[in-house]
């Protein structure tokens, strides 16, 4: 890996509504700093891609069922909530107070299966995941690399928490045109010792990375990192879950 990167957060960035196309305003807020330029990764919050696509859903038109009734006086969350959260969960894995920690339709295991108000115009709606991220990244760096004449990659973000640590941190959630990986085994250490089971999440760590740019509020959905060496990939994001038998939190 290079020595020294660069992250640039992209402001100015208008709010993001249903049909816009977000490569074309990526590029819009590149423009005022530098061009997305190739093997750039652009990172882009999961939340302007759930807009972009019309993953938007009113608390007020969600009627509860039994079960998210059952479930919200468990966890001490609205019902209607529950409902949504319900929707988007191949199954429950824990219930505590004021979360439920569930595994999503797309494989990802986070809290409220990715249901968040956060940055959200108006009172009782919440965005969903992405249905597809890879499927969503892979079109908006389809977008990029006919504006930058040559390869980039592009990573869809979210904010999750982790086992062990305290805070939440960016992880990737969708990737297109990189490999998210990058498996080390059989490689040596810097004592010519071989290494057997590092491989680096180079997606989670760019996510992460990427983050300090963009920040919580502030309205900047996307950053550019620049001078990162990865292989070009059309694997997706799958490869970044932990098998259900190998995850010990499971």
């Amino acid at each position: 890996m290079p020595a020294h990167i660069e992250i640039r957060g992209l402001t100015g960035m208008p709010e993001v509504r249903e049909g816009d196309d977000l490569a074309l305003l990526i590029l819009g807020a590149a423009g005022s700093s530098g061009r997305v330029g190739p093997r750039d990764v652009v990172v882009v919050a999961q939340k302007a891609v759930s807009k972009a696509e019309g993953a938007v859903v009113d608390l007020g038109a969600v009627t509860p069922t039994a079960e998210a009734v059952r479930v919200a006086g468990q966890a001490g969350k609205d019902p209607r909530l529950v409902e949504v959260v319900l929707r988007q969960s191949r199954r429950i894995i824990r219930i505590g107070s004021g979360v439920l920690i569930v595994e999503t339709h797309q494989g990802l295991v986070c809290a409220n299966a990715g249901v968040d108000a956060s940055n959200v115009p108006g009172d009782g709606f919440v965005t969903l995941l992405p249905k597809d991220p890879d499927s969503s990244a892979r079109c908006i760096r389809e977008g990029l690399e006919a504006a930058a004449g040559a390869p980039v990659g592009v990573i869809i973000s979210d904010t999750f928490n982790r086992p062990w640590r305290q805070g939440s941190m960016n992880v990737a959630i969708g990737v297109s045109g990189l490999a998210p990986l990058r498996d080390m085994r059989g490689e040596e250490d810097d004592h010519e010792r071989v290494l057997h089971a590092t491989v680096v999440s180079l997606a989670d760590g760019l996510a992460a990375a990427a983050q300090l740019a963009m920040g919580e509020t502030g309205g900047t959905p996307a950053a550019i990192v620049r001078g990162v060496s990865f292989r070009p990939s059309e694997e997706g994001s799958g490869k970044l879950a932990r098998a259900r038998q190998r995850d010990l939190f499971q």
